[in-house]
């Protein structure tokens, strides 16, 4: 009798567990194999694949390749694979292609990479079940207006560019936020980049009494910029964009220098134990892994809630992952702006609240 009442109640609460807790869900990964982008595509897989195997899940795989041929191709592949959800996306040409289609199915798709805010409108208005884990295209700006106003309220200030179409928007949609509320550049200007020495800037900007500078300009510019402020004992902090997290210039960086970026992951309070776990299998945990690991991660625990689609529950949903909380505000976008501050400290960025001091 017990045995009868016992094995009655393992099969009601079987019936009982949503879908995804009991058989584990499959995901279809989408990202370049081939090609200049692979080693991003495998960074995707790895990080995919080790939270798919600590939840039970089962990862597919599908090439992207990142160009005019990524057609509705992507979106068969995934439904034929009965794929629950699609992450990776590390291009706009296939994501693009694919959202009507996993719309149809009711598949929701998270992309690691694709900032485009045109795509993200046309996905709002169509309905398509797109989230991104990337920062979105306002998401930059708007970090750097709250770093400024909220630290240098009481400091002149200077807004400079190296004159470049990304670093001139940046810079002019910061200006305008800033004025919004009453802050305004002692000095704006646009500098010529690729130079050996900014020593005439650098006067200039000392000149105006300016003790902060907000650079829209790339790693080694700013490199230059920051030796020679130093040589000419200039009185200035430089605070730059996610430009400055790039590779290693000719020109070392200066300790002190800031940057509006994305953290290494692998060194937050959330990523190192997943990191120090990965690196026993022989994984590193840079670029996209902890992300796709993230991804995986918000979708598993999505799928083992209850009321609506998936696509519901990742949206009304708040997650815990290597990547930090994880949650979308009705944009689809990341509600938390996943830029923070960082300093250049003894040879690389930093987050500012880790800053010797």
């Amino acid at each position: 009798m017990k045995t009868a009442l016992l094995a009655s109640l393992i099969g009601a609460l079987a019936l009982a567990a949503p879908p995804a807790a009991a058989w584990g869900l499959t995901v279809a990964v989408v990202a370049p194999k081939e090609g200049p982008l692979a080693i991003l595509g495998q960074q995707v897989r790895d990080g995919a694949r080790f939270a798919a195997q600590a939840d039970g899940d089962t990862v597919v795989e599908i090439a992207e390749a990142c160009d005019e041929s990524d057609g509705a191709g992507i979106a068969k592949a995934v439904l034929a694979a009965d794929a629950a959800a699609a992450i990776g996306f590390l291009c706009t040409e296939g994501l693009s292609a694919s959202l009507p289609a996993l719309a149809e199915a009711k598949v929701p798709a998270i992309t690691l990479s694709v900032r485009s805010g045109i795509l993200m409108e046309d996905a709002l208005k169509k309905k398509w079940p797109l989230f991104r884990l990337a920062p979105g295209p306002k998401a930059e700006a708007e970090k750097a207006v709250e770093t400024i106003t909220r630290d240098w309220k009481s400091e002149p200030f200077a807004l400079i560019d190296d004159g470049t179409i990304h670093a001139r928007e940046l810079v002019e949609t910061v200006r305008l936020h800033l004025e919004d509320v009453g802050m305004k550049a002692a000095f704006v200007d646009t500098f010529r980049p690729a130079q050996e020495q900014q020593i005439a800037l650098v006067r200039r900007l000392a000149k105006t009494g300016v003790t902060r500078v907000f650079i829209g300009g790339d790693r080694t510019d700013a490199a230059i910029i920051a030796r020679d402020a130093k040589a000419e004992k200039a009185p200035f902090r430089l605070l730059g964009g996610e430009a400055l997290v790039g590779a290693d210039p000719a020109v070392p960086m200066t300790d002190g220098v800031e940057a509006i970026a994305l953290p290494d992951y692998a060194l937050t309070p959330e990523g190192r134990p997943v990191a120090d776990a990965m690196k026993e299998k022989g994984i590193v945990a840079e670029g996209y892994v902890l992300p796709a690991h993230a991804a995986m991660t918000a979708l598993a625990a999505a799928a083992a809630t209850e009321g609506g689609d998936l696509a519901d529950r990742l949206a009304a949903g708040s997650f815990t992952t290597a990547i930090g909380p994880l949650s979308f505000g009705a944009d689809h976008e990341l509600r938390d702006n996943p830029y923070r501050l960082l300093v250049w400290r003894a040879g690389a960025f930093v987050p500012a609240e880790d800053r010797a001091e």
